[in-house]
Formats: C-alpha cells, structure tokens, sequence
C-alpha cells in the first residue's frame, strides 16, 4: 500500500481546542467568508465551519464579526448574518477535469493569470473537460492553497457525444464512457437504445442534464458493435474525437466532375519543367504524392533543384462544397490501420498526387545552389511537371547506399547537400528532435502481429531538409517584400519557458545526464548534447518526449514570428496541400502576392489559423489513441514473460514503466506492491519502502510483467517481476 510522505511526526497532529487571539480569528473569518463570495453566515455556523472547539475561541467569534462589520471589513445583515464584501474576479476559460473531485480551468491568455483555478466538483455546474465556461474566481485562494472559483455558465460544450459500453439491466440501461476525463455515466432510456445490446460500443448523445441530477440523460446516436473487435475500437476512437466516418456525396460529386486532361492554355500560363528528371521519394505504402524533386546540372556548374509540389488551389475553389470540407477537417489523420483524407479520393490519390508518368500541375521553389549548399539564386511560382520515378524510401536508401540504380547520382549528390544545410542548420540552433516511432504489422483482421520502431535513415531527412528549405523560403520571400506587414500564415514556434526546461532538467538528471539550463544557456547546443547522449539508451524515448512536451507548442497564426525548434526567423508550411489546409492558405495567399495583389485583412486568416491548429491537436491526440489501443491489444496477445522496462513516472497511486522491448508504458499499481508499505516522496518522485527501505525512482531499469490490459481504457497493468504474489493475466 501507498502513502503520502509526512515528516511532521506527532508534532504536526491537529489540536483540538487551540485558542486563537482576536487577530489570527479575525484573519480567519475573513478568508472563509471571501472563499464562501456571494453566502451569508451567522456567528453558529462560522464556528462550526472553521471547526472551532475551544469555549473562549467560540465565545469571541460574534464580537469579532461585528467588529470586522463596523470597520467595513464584511457586511452584516439585520438579521445578524455576515458575508464577504470583496468583489469576485469574473474570467472565461476552457475546462481540465482532472478527476472526479475538481476540474482546472484554464483562463484565456487576454486575462494575464499565471495560475489556473481550481473549481470542485460541486461548483462545475455539469461542466465537462474541453468545454468554455464563465467563472467566478473568489478573492482569497482556499483551503488548496490555490485560487479557487466556481463556473457560473457553460458558455460552450467542447462535445455532447461519447462513446462507450453499454450495461443493460432490466428497468434502465447506462453506457460507461471510455474518455478517461468523462467521470459519469450516461442513463439511457430503454426506448432510446437503438437496438443496442448489453456490453456493445456504442456513441451516446447527452440530451439532459438537470441541475439536481448527478448523472446526464442521453440517446444511443450509433452502435458501433462488439467491443474488443478492431474494427469497432477504430471506429470508437474515430467516433470519441469527432472525425468523419464517410466522405459527404457534394464535394466527391464535385470533386469527380474535374476532368482529367489539363488545357493547353494552362499550361501556357505555366513554367514547364517536364523535361527536368523529377523523382517522388515517400513510403511504400502512400497514394497521395504532394511532392516531387527535380534536379539538374547547369551550364556554370552549380545545381539546379526543384521543390515541386501539388496544386491543391487550382483545383479546390473557394466557396465549394469541396473547399468547405477540407477546411473543416483541416487535415488528413493517420490513424493505425487506415487514413482519414482531408480531400476526396479523386484528388488526393489521383488528381494531385504527382503519379510517375503523368504530366501534372504544381507549386515549386526552384533552387540554384552551388556545391556548398548555398542558395545563390530561386524563383518561385506555378509550374507544370511530369515525373520520372516513384521512389519508397527504401528503394532510394539502397540506391545510395550500393551506388546503382536509378538516380543514384542525383540521389547521393542531393544527399550531400541535404547534410550540408541541416549541419548548418544545427550549428544555427536547430534542435535535433529524433523521436521514436512505433509501427504495427496488422493482419486482414487488424490483429497486431508484430511492432517495430521506425528507422530514419538518410533518404528520409534527405527529404525534410529540402522541405524545410522550400518553406523557409517561401516564408522568408513573402515576409521581406512588406517587412511582415503582409498578412500571411505562418509556422511559429514560441521560445521555451525556462520554469518548464528546468523541471526536464531535474528530470533528466533521475536518468543520470547532467545538463544545466539558465537564462544565458543556449538551450538549444545544451539539448543537442542530451539528444546525442541518449541515442539508443532505454530512456530515449521517454527523454525526447518530455524534451517536446517541456517546448511551447508549434502552431499556426499571421504573426510574423520565428521558428524556436529550427531555428529561422521565418518559416512556413507550403509543401502538403494535399494533406493540410495551412498549405492551401499559403498558396492562395502566395500566389495573390505573385499577382500583384494588396494585403488581406489578417483578422479572417487568423482565424482559420486557430481552427486549423485546434484541428491539428485532434488529429495528434487521434493518431496517439490508435496506437496506444493497438499497444494494449499487442501487450494482451504478447509472450507471458518478464520485460526489462524503464520508470518513467511515480505517483501516490502508483509507477509508470516504458517497457524497452515495445515502448509500451502501463502501471504498477502502489496497492498491488505487497511486499511492503510505500510511502510517496512527492519532492523527489519517488517511494520509500517503510520496512525494507527499498527506494523507487524515475530513471531505475526494472523487470516487470503484464497482469491486465483494458481495450476500453488503453491501459496495461503491470507488475513488478520480484512481486510475492505472482498474479495470473487478466485480459
């Protein structure tokens, strides 16, 4: 069992009857009626809510409370009722309800607050995680320690629909919603069901939540199916996070309408680059091609390099069914088993994609550049191309890497350079972020049959350095013709909190590296050396993870500002229209610019900047659940044995373990560790056994086993391999 760390002793034990003076009474009343804004009470119920016990104490109360009235420090009713005269702070801000006892709220950033505020369960008002609600904030902080508050309106639900199993009993019916921050269960009418069964996934919409209710009323919209199947967990987390199970029949309809053949006055309209050898390098297994490489030797010895990419905008029109939909789902989602495209599949896998052998019409930044890497010279505009090759990257990997087959020389030359400007980019600051990523190989039923982490080798950063480098120009270009008084979309990355690296810091150094961070430290030099440090070590991947969670976020917006992470002052995203609607944004605004046209109004472009990162995160967090789902379902089929895993989090109700073999992380919960009494060390994070004091902490490699996974939850219990009590799986 565990505990939380108490080193007052018997000493720090309460009293009762502990006699107060007139000032410390005085100080206390003051701050409970500040906290309790907008109640009035009388001298008997002030006694018994501060717990005063003590017969002189309680004799002093009422005096004390008149007196505080007649200096106009509370106000007193003739009735003989005191209340608070401090006037509340009223904020707006969006909901973090961390568990079922209080909930965050998050004030919005124009109200300059440095701490968010606590607001118990009793006060929320029904509201739920992610929803925008209006706030009372009390003057005094509470009992917490913490500013407290109290919703007064829910001024907007984040979402009324949830998924979740359904539990049937005879007279009523519940559906248990998976979302770890959804704390009560929704009653279902048993005409409201839609033909759902007991212990089925079903999505249920709240259609009542009266005040004096504990629990909302909702309807069954859709069942999903039998939980634990793959199709149906898919379909549940597509359903939890609000993305679209179908593309809507208007802007296919739209979209197939578009005829195949490119108008000869188009193209005349265009720089033709057909001749150059162009190539597309993704992986094996993508359809929508959204960018393609050409190159060739000019006559004065330096290289010509071409950045092409698709023409979404030509296609897709303002003001369309089909231009209405991408940019409400923003973005194409890579879920584990499957993509949900931003675009219909006419465009994304045919029109657009820069097939092999097919002429097609594109946006590029066309390059000269020497033997150095330096850019003497570009030229940005539509263009028409055709490309020579498709490549997967392994493909193109061994072609460097034998020296044979096609391309090769023109692969290991723009290899060469690629290395150039990110050794360049890195001695200017950038961060070297090489995160760990995970791959399932599914079979026909989506069961996973094995996992592997994905290898980057130089073919892939091959290609993100000449991304990189398009959109660090294309940014860099529209931002120096009006010195960033043209409204444009723009990619920013926020310098980091130095409270946040200084907490990775000491996190850090529970694994045993040793990196200093300070106002002066370049932070970026300092990180790097810890990114090289921790290649292949087991902490990887927990370290390169905090190290981005302890960055500001990356995000979209019309302000002119730079890039933290890779350091530019300007930078951009122009090179996935296919997948991204910022991009679209970018090349309409681009080609506006090219044209001669006036700077639009930013106010409307910020605005799809918001939404466009808003949906961003949806996609992130979306992309994440699969995976997690498919590591719960994996860990459940794998081998019953002990893993070597690495702590990488301790809590009062327990540790967190990465297990090294398939960066799986679950629990071992401090109430299932029988070999001892464990007390929680919150300043050092960690436990300390009572008897044998045997000392749990982040960084300590470990050996444990799988005892229970939950589909529904995605979690994985865990237990220490040294555990007395061997427990059997439980699935």
């Amino acid at each position: 069992m565990g505990r939380k760390s108490n080193n007052r002793g018997q000493q720090g034990k309460k009293k009762g009857g502990k006699i107060m003076d007139s000032a410390q009474l005085a100080r206390k009343i003051l701050n409970f009626l500040d906290n309790n804004f907008g109640k009035e009470f009388n001298a008997k119920q002030i006694i018994k809510k501060l717990e005063i016990r003590d017969s002189l104490t309680k004799g002093a109360v009422e005096p004390v409370m008149h007196k505080l009235a007649a200096a106009g420090s509370i106000s007193k009713s003739p009735r003989n009722y005191f209340a608070s005269i401090k006037e509340p702070e009223f904020i707006e801000g969006e909901v973090d309800y961390v568990n079922p006892r209080f909930a965050y709220i998050r004030p919005d950033a124009k109200y300059d607050m440095e701490e968010d505020i606590l607001v118990k369960e009793a006060d929320l008002k029904h509201a739920l995680d992610g929803d925008r609600v209006r706030v009372m904030v009390y003057p005094s902080k509470g009992s917490s320690g913490r500013i407290e508050g109290k919703v007064l309106e829910i001024v907007q639900r984040l979402r009324d629909e949830f998924v979740g199993r359904v539990e049937i009993s005879p007279r009523f019916a519940f559906v248990v919603p998976d979302f770890k921050k959804m704390h009560h269960d929704v009653f279902v009418h048993k005409g409201d069901l839609k033909g759902a069964e007991h212990n089925q996934k079903v999505v249920v919409k709240i259609t009542e939540w009266r005040e004096e209710d504990k629990n909302p009323t909702g309807k069954i919209v859709r069942v999903l199916g039998k939980a634990g199947e793959h199709e149906v967990e898919i379909h549940s987390i597509m359903a939890e996070f609000g993305l679209p199970f179908e593309y809507p029949q208007e802007p296919v309809a739209e979209a197939e309408a578009i005829p195949d053949e490119i108008p000869l006055e188009e193209i005349k309209n265009r720089r033709d680059m057909r001749e150059v050898p162009t190539f597309t390098i993704d992986p094996v297994d993508a359809k929508d091609f959204d960018d393609a490489i050409s190159y060739r030797k000019l006559e004065n010895g330096n290289f010509e390099i071409g950045v092409h990419i698709a023409d979404v905008t030509h296609y897709v029109k303002p003001k369309t069914k089909l231009e209405q939909e991408a940019y409400d789902r923003a973005t194409s989602v890579y879920l584990v088993d499957r993509t949900i495209p931003m675009l219909p599949e006419r465009l994304s896998n045919g029109l657009c994609s820069l097939r092999p052998n097919e002429d097609k019409l594109t946006f590029s930044c066309v390059f000269e550049m020497d033997e150095n890497a330096d850019v003497l010279n570009y030229w940005i505009g539509r263009t028409v191309t055709h490309s020579n090759r498709r490549f997967a990257y392994e493909e193109a990997q061994e072609n460097i890497d034998n020296q044979a087959g096609d391309f090769y020389q023109e692969l290991t030359l723009l290899n060469e350079l690629a290395k150039k400007l990110r050794k360049r980019r890195f001695d200017k600051g950038a961060i070297n972020f090489e995160t760990v990523e995970v791959k399932f190989k599914l079979d026909e039923k989506g069961k996973p049959l094995g996992l592997m982490v994905k290898e980057r080798k130089d073919i892939h950063k091959l290609i993100e350095e000449f991304m990189l480098l398009a959109n660090r120009t294309v940014a860099e270009f529209i931002y120096n013709r009006n010195k960033g008084k043209d409204t444009f979309v723009y990619r920013i990355h926020d310098y980091p909190d130095i409270e946040k690296l200084e907490t990775f810091s000491n996190f850090a150094k529970k694994f045993g590296h040793d990196i200093k961070i300070s106002e002066g430290t370049k932070i970026s030099k300092v990180l790097n050396q810890l990114m090289d440090e921790i290649v292949g070590k087991p902490e990887q991947n927990i370290l390169e993870q905090l190290a981005i969670r302890s960055m500001a976020k990356a995000k979209y917006t019309t302000e002119p500002k730079g890039h933290f992470g890779l350091a530019f002052k300007h930078y951009t995203h122009f090179t996935s229209p296919i997948r991204r609607y910022p991009d679209m944004m970018v090349h309409r605004l681009l080609q506006h610019y090219l044209d001669g046209g006036k700077s639009p109004d930013p106010e409307a472009w910020e605005e799809k900047c918001i939404h466009s990162s808003e949906r961003e995160k949806r996609a992130a967090d979306s992309e994440r659940a699969s995976i997690k789902y498919k590591q719960v379902e994996y860990m459940s089929l794998a081998e019953e044995k002990d893993y070597e895993g690495i702590i990488t989090g301790v809590t009062e109700w327990g540790v967190y373990v990465e297990i090294t073999e398939t960066k799986c992380e679950g629990l071992v919960k401090v109430s299932e560790m029988n070999d001892d009494y464990y007390d929680f060390d919150e300043k050092n994070m960690r436990l300390i056994g009572s008897r044998n004091k045997k000392i749990i902490t982040l960084g300590d490699k470990v050996m444990v086993r799988v005892v229970a996974t939950d589909i529904d939850r995605r979690t994985i219990d865990l237990e220490f391999a040294d555990n007395e009590r061997k427990q059997k799986r439980r699935k």
